[in-house]
């Protein structure tokens, strides 16, 4: 008898992907069909900056990805103690459209 895979879901990542992007600022907006994460890495002294990536999520997929984002930094915070959360920074943004937060 042959079994059958437990809906096992094979991802594939290329080396370029795998080295990945930093980022320190990310600047989340929404309309009522979509979420947008622009992942930016802002160097102290440099007036400008360039997104790294963006991430179209749905509404639902968004809050998918937040439950899981709390989950494994619960985790992290069980195994490594608090985060310490950084000092309110002021960062302008001047991208037009809905206040973003990061």
């Amino acid at each position: 008898m042959e079994q059958q895979p437990n809906n096992q879901l094979n991802i594939e990542i290329s080396e370029e992907m795998a080295e990945g992007e930093y980022a320190n600022l990310a600047i989340i907006t929404h309309s009522n069909a979509e979420f947008v994460i622009d992942f930016v890495n802002v160097m102290p002294g440099t007036p400008k900056s360039r997104v790294k990536s963006r991430i179209i999520f749905t509404p639902m997929h968004a809050k998918r990805f937040m439950k899981a984002l709390e989950e494994n930094i619960a985790r992290f915070e069980a195994a490594n103690g608090d985060i310490q959360d950084l000092e309110h920074i002021e960062i302008p943004m001047n991208f037009g459209g809905p206040t973003a937060q990061a």
